[in-house]
């Protein structure tokens, strides 16, 4: 298939720049798959459409401050960083912007108390870097890093959580952007939901620009995700794979939930439990093996993102739904409207 297939008219006004307040008062697009119909709500009427027994799995992943700016300790020049891939305690895949300017060995400053080097060219004009500095890697970041925010986001964001799911797991920071399907929950429609009787399950995938990295082939089979990491435990493994025993309804909170689970399942829909590097790229035709629903934003045209909803859907429904969406000007992208495929 070509790149140019997945394409669609978007006008620059439907593009969230901010979060809409309170988060579940996004507008929801709900297609249902059997009748074919589609019903305009808001996020909180999930409660209404979902049913006792029905298992949402969502990424407790947490974004970190990934964006961080310093100056080359030679010439001074301005670097700017994108931390995508933690390699281990302080060696790290980033992308630099410029990325010319940097040779192996060179040393970039950002405070008294950091500074790393250069160790590797990779591919895609990322680099190997190791960061030294003292105190708490952690909190260095905290205080000198921006939350990376997409670029069509031309505005600075004022609250660092609100590009961060309400269900984050602080011991889980790694992600280079957020799952943003999991942007609409709040704490009290999760419990609502609970004591209706819907369970939640928590998958990790560490988002980085495998997710979001543009389709730069003609043909999408060449197309080659950089492998980002996820990890499925026993105990959520066990959970998913009693409630498929039992026949009910697995939904994925968002693309990267949708990956995990692809990843973690063998040909019969089993879950195993695990972690490693996923660079698993879903594109029409995909036979899905673990995922019955999926609740997701609308994304940018020609995206891997937009081909895994149509490897759901099929390609046609998919731009059908989303030709409707840009009609009744839903908001779209990373802070905008959603959608439910069930």
């Amino acid at each position: 298939m070509k790149k140019e297939d997945f394409y669609y008219e978007l006008d620059d006004s439907l593009i969230a720049q901010t979060p809409l307040e309170p988060r579940d008062h996004a507008r929801l697009l709900h297609y249902n798959r059997q009748a074919e119909t589609i019903n305009n709500l808001q996020f909180f009427n999930l409660v209404d459409i979902l049913q006792k027994g029905d298992v949402l799995v969502v990424n407790d992943t947490k974004v970190i401050p990934a964006r961080i700016y310093g100056q080359k300790s030679d010439t001074k020049a301005n670097i700017e960083f994108l931390l995508h891939k933690r390699l281990n305690l302080d060696e790290w895949e980033v992308l630099a912007k410029p990325g010319k300017r940097l040779k192996i060995g060179s040393r970039v400053n950002f405070s008294d108390k950091l500074y790393l080097e250069v160790l590797s060219d990779l591919d895609d004009g990322l680099k190997k870097i190791k960061f030294f500095y003292e105190g708490v890697f952690e909190s260095i970041l905290d205080q000198i890093g921006d939350m990376p925010l997409p670029h069509y986001i031309k505005y600075k964001l004022e609250k660092k959580d609100r590009y961060q799911t309400v269900y984050a797991d602080d011991k889980k920071g790694g992600s280079s952007a957020a799952p943003t399907a999991g942007l609409h929950f709040t704490p009290e429609l999760m419990q609502k939901l609970k004591d209706k009787g819907v369970e939640f399950v928590k998958v990790l995938l560490h988002v980085g620009l495998g997710t979001f990295r543009p389709v730069k082939t003609d043909k999408i089979e060449e197309h080659i995700m950089h492998s980002e990491y996820y990890q499925v435990t026993p105990e959520s493994a066990n959970k998913i794979n009693e409630a498929k025993r039992a026949g009910r309804r697995i939904i994925a909170v968002g693309t990267t939930s949708v990956r995990t689970l692809e990843s973690a399942a063998d040909d019969s829909g089993i879950i195993h439990a695990g972690s490693g590097d996923t660079s698993i790229f879903i594109y029409p035709p995909y036979k899905f093996k673990a995922v019955d629903g999926l609740i997701t934003n609308f994304h940018l045209p020609e995206s891997t993102l937009i081909m895994l909803v149509s490897a759901f859907l099929t390609r046609e429904k998919t731009l059908e739904i989303y030709n409707y969406a840009v009609k009744e000007r839903y908001r779209f992208f990373s802070f905008g409207d959603s959608m439910l495929l069930l």
